[in-house]
């Protein structure tokens, strides 16, 4: 959990929804003794997309895409009201893992505290579930909220002295089964409704099969595709390959869209014809389905057959432009040399006169 709060914290992207699913995550870190990262940072994320951002250098909350900035319409001071919370936020962290260290018998040294809490909400079905409210410390979970029993789940005994005290907090327990059941989801769908031109916005990807040799493994590539929830993989006679296949991550390119790629370890023996690359993006009903044609495979490879007759080629050319330029350079010097006196018949006439002077 420490490496998704982290992440979500310097405003990385998140890949963990499905078609039709959109979700609401509220990411909080305090830290103590990190160098060159503030003592707590806060940030909310809908679906890929970070929201907000909040840290104790700034000690405001600002929005982070321009669609966010309509949620002003509905409450004119929403973002001072998540400033305020913010500020509390920030000096209820630094307490906690003062209380924290003492438990855990700790004195200074770098701790992360850190708490993620938000909801799930599927927009064809309106069924909201998958709600959390969970901690960690330094790296391991500390507490979580049990959805199903409303009761908390302490992994270590120096959490069972928050487990008691939350479990007996009647009115802490009603307050997060509201939130996470109805406030979250109806706040989720405010902002989905903002973004819906970026957030539920899809492009498909222009595919294309690449090769570095004939002996390389066969990719698949998509790219310029959005949203960044993709599915890619290869099959044959229609029935999908697991075996001799690597998929690669999904990347982002310079203009906002996306790309990822899945590679065919095992070449095909026979007809190529019957392997397919397929997409599949969210959002999108219909699969991107592409069938493998060797001849339209990229490569770097060329044929050393081919190079030997491109470098004798070059080789004959270059001797003959050497030739050619030498003959032109020996017939322009030889026109502008005077002719020489001995062949020269007025020279030599000249020669034979008698000294005319005085």
């Amino acid at each position: 959990m420490k490496t998704l709060m982290i992440l979500a914290a310097l405003g990385l992207v998140l890949h963990d929804t499905t078609a039709g699913t959109h979700s609401l995550k509220y990411f909080y870190t305090g830290s103590s003794e990190v160098p060159n990262f503030p003592e707590f940072v806060a940030v909310g994320m809908v679906d890929d997309f970070q929201i907000d951002h909040y840290d104790s250098n700034t000690q405001r909350d600002v929005p982070k895409q321009d669609w966010m900035s309509r949620v002003s319409e509905d409450r004119a001071n929403y973002w001072q009201g998540e400033t305020e919370k913010r500020r509390g936020d920030q000096q209820t962290f630094k307490a906690s893992i003062e209380i924290l260290k003492q438990r855990f018998n700790q004195t200074g040294g770098v701790h992360i505290f850190q708490w993620m809490v938000g909801c799930q909400w599927d927009d064809e079905t309106e069924e909201v579930n998958n709600g959390f409210h969970q901690f960690g410390y330094d790296g391991d979970d500390f507490i979580a909220l049990d959805m199903k029993t409303m009761k908390y789940i302490a992994p270590t005994q120096q959490a069972g002295i928050t487990k008691q005290k939350w479990d007996n907090n009647k009115a802490d327990s009603d307050y997060w089964k509201s939130y996470l059941t109805q406030t979250c989801p109806e706040w989720l769908k405010k902002y989905v409704n903002y973004g819906k031109s970026s957030l539920m916005r899809t492009d498909l990807p222009s595919v294309s099969f690449l090769q570095k040799s004939p002996s390389s493994p066969v990719t698949c590539h998509a790219s310029g595709f959005y949203p960044n929830r993709a599915v890619m993989f290869w099959r044959k006679d229609g029935e999908e390959l697991h075996e001799d296949v690597e998929l690669g991550e999904i990347v982002p390119n310079p203009d906002g869209s996306f790309q990822m790629s899945v590679d065919l370890q095992k070449l095909p023996s026979g007809d190529w014809g019957k392997y397919e690359c397929v997409f599949q993006l969210s959002g999108v009903k219909e699969d991107f389905v592409t069938v493998l044609d060797k001849d339209v495979i990229r490569t770097n490879h060329v044929n050393p057959m081919y190079m030997i007759i491109l470098i004798v080629a070059a080789v004959i050319l270059l001797s003959t432009i050497i030739c050619v330029a030498g003959y032109f350079i020996h017939k322009k010097k030889n026109a502008k040399r005077p002719p020489s006196p001995v062949n020269d018949p007025t020279v030599e006439h000249q020669r034979m006169l008698p000294n005319q002077s005085a």
